[in-house]
């Protein structure tokens, strides 16, 4: 076991927290939690906020006392810890800065978009979701004429606005699009935002949709990350669907991975299937086989 435990030195709700983590994998980490019975809103991207009055219970447990810096790097090693950009505090500014250099004449709408991706029952689709996208269209998109990077990016902003969880929101974030464009972009550019945020729902576009492959693929460059963020990333989406029983929630996972894999190539876009197609075949797999134990 290699759980990791720092003194308890962290003021908040009127007392001090220690960080627990893992410097070998969530999986771990998130099992160890479980077993002392921490819970689950208590993680925080890498680690859990734990409270000085259960400091020695975790240690007799098994958690090795370790100072702060020593934690840190041992995180850092182990490929789990979150890049400063994608924490909270840091990610509200640089995303309002992104929305001032994408649509600057609409500063309030920007605003609400970000409140909307803020929401508290977002685990995965969430800032770090958005961040992640604008970032991959960036790569993607290298070529786009400025007109058209708007556009992607402008659907990158609105393709999970609606997250309730269901098979409407694409459609619904679709609509909120089309409402909060309108009279700002021009009809053209309206419907063509709302066709490449509806192509998010099944990611399948066309073989001449130039936009709608990049957006797609932007949408799935997670499933290509190293194993620690691609650990992170299937652990936040079982928490957006925590209320469904473990094997209902196994299958229709499962379901999803597999169509993914059955496909001749995950990515449609060269660049895609150049830098993403191998890493997310080997962690689509890996999850496969993880999810099996659940239907067990």
């Amino acid at each position: 076991m290699s759980i990791l435990i720092d003194p308890p030195r962290w003021p908040a709700h009127g007392t001090v927290f220690a960080h627990l983590v893992s410097d070998t994998s969530l999986e771990e980490l998130h099992q160890f939690a479980a077993q002392q019975e921490i819970s689950p809103r208590a993680f925080d991207k890498d680690h859990y906020d734990v409270p000085a009055e259960r400091y020695e219970q975790f240690v007799q447990a098994g958690a090795k006392e370790v100072t702060g810096g020593e934690l840190v790097r041992a995180l850092i090693a182990s490929g789990l810890r979150i890049p400063a950009k994608y924490r909270p505090e840091k990610l509200n500014a640089i995303l309002r800065r992104r929305w001032s250099r994408t649509l600057p004449t609409e500063p309030q709408l920007g605003q609400e978009l970000l409140e909307m991706w803020s929401q508290d029952h977002r685990y995965y689709h969430d800032r770090v979701h958005l961040l992640s996208v604008l970032e991959a269209v960036d790569r993607l998109g290298e070529k786009l004429s400025p007109g058209e990077l708007l556009l992607v990016q402008l659907a990158a902003w609105f393709h999970d606005a609606v997250y309730e969880g269901t098979s409407e929101d694409e459609f619904k974030s679709a609509v909120l699009a089309r409402e909060r464009l309108d009279g700002v972009l021009s009809p053209a550019a309206v419907g063509a935002i709302s066709d490449l945020i509806l192509l998010t729902a099944g990611h399948n576009p066309g073989e001449t949709d130039r936009l709608g492959r990049i957006l797609c693929d932007a949408d799935l460059e997670v499933l290509a990350r190293p194993e620690p963020a691609y650990q992170r990333y299937a652990h936040a989406i079982y928490q957006e669907y925590a209320h469904l029983p473990r094997h209902v929630l196994a299958e229709g996972r499962s379901k999803i991975l597999s169509a993914l894999l059955a496909k001749v190539s995950i990515y449609a876009t060269a660049a895609g299937r150049e830098r993403w197609e191998s890493a997310a075949r080997t962690n689509l797999g890996r999850e496969l086989e993880h999810l099996q134990s659940w239907m067990l």
